[in-house]
């Protein structure tokens, strides 16, 4: 897998440094607060869990099934495929994602999540956020990376459901792309 990488952009060590400073930021703005995280299946799970293990504080954790891509391509639309079962009610909620490009999903799921008038606050954490206009403006409260355009893999991020294992952001190559793509 790792021959697939034409540069890596982050290795392990990079990304667990940043998770730790992160983390502290997090954990200041929430303390003594009501905290639930949820996170966005299925490229931010490796980001979840070592985010949330270095923030000290109590809190909930929930997941939301959503997808926008195909391929190395933004479908446009966002999907959920499912609704966090948390009750979210007077609580402050985080949302984690793995990468902020298009916006479009995230700014989907602020959207649906705003209308809870009962939520305390809403906020957004994401890994990488790619240095490209957004067609759907969203700007995230916390960002460990920002990114050029490329399309990377690893840590999370996939490409046709390869690469999450990779312990590093890397940019995928393009005969990878070529050699994984899906009709």
């Amino acid at each position: 897998m790792i021959q697939d990488i034409s540069e890596v952009l982050f290795d392990e060590a990079t990304i667990l440094h940043r998770l730790d400073t992160l983390a502290r930021k997090i954990s200041a703005e929430y303390e003594g607060k009501d905290l639930t995280v949820v996170a966005l299946l299925t490229g931010s799970v490796i980001f979840m869990a070592d985010l949330l293990r270095r923030i000290p504080l109590p809190l909930q954790v929930d997941c939301l099934a959503v997808s926008s891509y195909h391929g190395t391509q933004s479908k446009g639309t966002v999907t959920f495929r499912q609704t966090p079962v948390a009750d979210l009610s007077n609580r402050h909620v985080l949302i984690l994602d793995d990468i902020l490009d298009t916006g479009i999903t995230l700014r989907t799921v602020l959207d649906h999540f705003a209308k809870d008038k009962t939520i305390l606050s809403l906020k957004s954490c994401v890994l990488l956020r790619k240095l490209i206009e957004q067609p759907r403006k969203a700007e995230a409260d916390f960002v460990a990376f920002d990114i050029p355009n490329a399309f990377v893999v690893g840590y999370g991020l996939d490409y046709n459901e390869r690469y999450r294992n990779l312990p590093l952001v890397g940019v995928l190559s393009p005969e990878a792309i070529t050699r994984y793509a899906k009709e």
